[in-house]
């Protein structure tokens, strides 16, 4: 692939190169000016905004891509509280509002189970973006909600469902699930019933708490084919 070219409307000589950019860059405006639907405008602002960013913060980003006419990163976790830092604080980022944040379980990648998504919107330029980094069962990310208040209840959030902990959380305690729950139930491998039965008991007059048995009777399976016997 070729050096790309990122032109505007009135460009003086649109046929000479006016911009090279290798690695992270050049992969994500090459997609972008290949995508079907999207106005120049637009290609041209976001090509723009790409190559401001990953130069400088080349470091702190692993990979990228356009979804729904939004900024995906993958950063490392490590990096997570400068990165968010930088796009709230730079003048030519501003986002200032952290929308949500979420957790998705990944069974399968045992070395990175969890994905965990921050969704930032910047009022001043009217741009969504998503920040996404991956860890396992035991790593810790630092807490960004002394850069962003709306980040403590979803942090919570997180570490009840998913079990992901949050480094210098003010008060990381659960927040959907009751004093004393075992496990998170938004893990792929949480049992749909729980390990916990809550219920009322009239002859104790009060609620109580029983462990339910997961184990199950013996069961023989006859996988023989009923057309074999023809």
């Amino acid at each position: 692939m070729g050096p790309l070219r990122v032109r505007g409307r009135g460009d003086p000589d649109a046929s000479q190169p006016r911009m090279r950019f290798p690695g992270i860059a050049s992969s994500m405006l090459h997609n972008l000016c290949n995508r079907q639907g999207d106005s120049e405008f637009f290609i041209f602002r976001m090509s723009n905004f790409i190559l401001s960013l990953v130069s400088l913060v080349p470091k702190w980003l692993i990979s990228s891509k356009i979804s729904l006419k939004e900024l995906e990163f993958y950063v490392k976790p490590e990096n997570i509280h400068p990165l968010l830092k930088f796009l709230k604080l730079h003048t030519n980022t501003q986002y200032k509002i952290l929308i949500d944040i979420c957790g998705i379980d990944y069974p399968s990648n045992v070395s990175k189970r969890f994905t965990i998504v921050y969704n930032l919107l910047s009022v001043k330029y009217n741009t969504r973006i998503r920040i996404k980094t991956k860890v396992d069962e035991i790593t810790s990310i630092v807490s960004v909600s002394d850069l962003f208040p709306s980040a403590n209840w979803p942090e919570r959030e997180v570490w009840d469902m998913f079990g992901v902990y949050f480094l210098n959380h003010p008060d990381l305690r659960r927040i959907l699930t009751d004093y004393g729950f075992e496990g998170h139930p938004l893990r792929k491998d949480f049992p749909l019933s729980g390990y916990v039965e809550v219920r009322y008991d009239d002859s104790e007059k009060r609620v109580i708490s029983e462990p339910i048995e997961m184990t199950q009777e013996f069961r023989c399976f006859d996988f023989t084919s009923p057309w074999s016997q023809f």
